[in-house]
């Protein structure tokens, strides 16, 4: 008997078939490599509480949420694979074809089980034939008593997931977009799944500690981080912004995950485009540079900091005035973060600061109230003033507005403050000096019960401090 590799989306291999003698040569001969005894991830009792809380939110009904499938980067070549937010909040879990399925019990309540790939069976062939998620190919995952132990919660096999949610007619929710297959074969309704994604997003608004702790982790990588792009610049200014998104992109690695979301290192007139990302061009003394950027923990969980730096260790008097006009933007939205307060407060603090100074500047007719109202000022502010941080880097996007932009803060909430000023290369209402100057700061604030922790309090923010900042590194 001759055995076939299978089928799959590669052609042109050196081997098309598996002699039986290999086959059986590769089935035995193994160490048994099962891990015994092991202790709960320190995230599974924070991933319960979180689980409890979306079973009370949809009694009776059974609920999916899957992790996501691999995707195709270049013919046989994958994407490195990033579960759904929703699904690893949930568990603790990272890996890839992967659900969570919560059955109701008729006592009320539910019971959990974690749908995964089990390990790659020896005598299926799997472990060395399938290149996707063959452990000699991938590395090893763990077994499903290994799972339960780390996750704390009962998993199956995900081959008999279709078949566990097709037995019984039982009224389901599904949290699409992220499993195709599912999707297409379960018949749930729309309106009932957007309600299911709408408490996911909104689950995730109110950090736990374990959670506060991540993003603390996220915040002190990424200013270090921060700290070896800006003793890069000397480098970064005969080569390009890709040396300096280089640089940070070495520390996320050592750090944690990688970066959580693309970086953008922005030079000179780049600094006005919002979400520069090709970073490919000249960084040049004299100018400015936008570096957004943060570090994605193993757990998934992200930094966003943005600070503009003077290339050459200085900056300019036009530079400065610009700076500072943002900085006190940021300090305005800053103050203005507290339980209790709304959401859209920091930003209306900001917005009139900046509002004020283009009407101070002669760009926009005053008065600034007007200006504000009116939102003129978004000629050059472009953006709101922050957004949710945690596992996404814009997080809870799905929320109710009533839930986000329309609530107030709650303590362990946490937010960007980034106010910034952009001035394009070909806009002809402001001074021709004023071309090309893009200036922004962010920083991520945990909201608290007394009013708010700076996470990102470890980089400097005023010009001067800045300026100190850079002289020691280059020191």
């Amino acid at each position: 008997m001759t055995y076939r590799q299978p089928a799959g989306r590669r052609r042109n291999g050196l081997y098309d078939e598996v002699a039986p003698e290999l086959a059986e040569l590769m089935r035995t001969g193994w160490a048994d490599t099962e891990l015994l005894d092991l202790t709960p991830d320190a995230q599974a009792p924070f991933a319960a509480a979180r689980r409890d809380r979306l079973s009370a939110r949809f009694p009776g009904e059974r609920l999916v949420i899957p992790a996501g499938n691999l995707k195709i980067r270049s013919n046989d070549d994958l994407y490195p694979f990033r579960p759904s937010s929703a699904y690893t909040h949930l568990t603790g879990d990272q890996t890839p074809n992967a659900a969570l399925v919560l059955n109701p019990l008729p006592e009320g309540g539910h019971e959990p089980v974690a749908y995964l790939l089990d390990r790659s069976n020896r005598t299926t062939g799997e472990f060395w034939l399938n290149s996707s998620i063959g452990e000699l190919w991938v590395g090893r995952r763990s077994s499903l008593k290994e799972a339960e132990q780390l996750l704390g919660l009962p998993c199956r096999d995900v081959a008999v997931l279709v078949e566990d949610l097709t037995a019984s007619a039982v009224s389901t929710r599904l949290h699409r977009g992220y499993d195709v297959d599912l999707d297409r074969r379960l018949d749930t309704g729309a309106d009932t799944d957007g309600e299911l994604a709408e408490f996911l997003a909104e689950l995730r608004l109110v950090k736990d500690p374990w959670e506060t702790e991540q993003l603390r982790k996220a915040c002190t990588a990424t200013a270090r981080g921060f700290q070896d792009a800006a003793a890069d610049l000397a480098t970064a200014i005969a080569t390009s912004e890709r040396w300096i998104e280089g640089t940070f992109n070495r520390r996320a690695r050592l750090e944690g995950n990688g970066v959580g979301y693309g970086t953008i290192c922005a030079a000179g007139a780049h600094a006005t485009i919002m979400h520069w990302v090709r970073n490919d061009g000249p960084v040049r003394p004299g100018e400015l540079l936008l570096f957004d950027a943060g570090v994605e923990t193993t757990t998934l969980y992200t930094a966003d900091v943005t600070r503009t730096l003077p290339i050459s260790g200085q900056f300019t008097p036009l530079q400065r005035e610009i700076y500072d006009a943002v900085y006190q933007a940021q300090e305005a939205g800053i103050r203005a973060v507290a339980p209790g307060a709304r959401y859209r407060e920091f930003h209306e603090a900001s917005q009139r600061v900046l509002a004020e100074h283009l009407v101070g500047w002669g760009f926009l007719d005053g008065p600034a109230d007007r200006v504000y109202e009116l939102g003129l000022q978004r000629r050059y502010t472009m953006a709101g003033t922050g957004h949710m941080l945690g596992l996404d880097v814009h997080d809870c996007t799905q929320a109710r507005n009533s839930q986000y932009v329309d609530c107030e803060l709650e303590a362990g909430m946490v937010l960007t403050v980034e106010p910034g000023l952009y001035f394009q290369q070909d806009d002809l209402t402001v001074p021709e000096e004023f071309r090309g100057i893009g200036v922004r700061i962010e920083d991520d604030l945990l909201v608290t019960s007394t009013g708010h922790e700076n996470l990102s309090a470890d980089l400097p923010r005023t010009a001067t401090a800045i300026e100190s900042w850079m002289a020691g590194l280059s020191g």
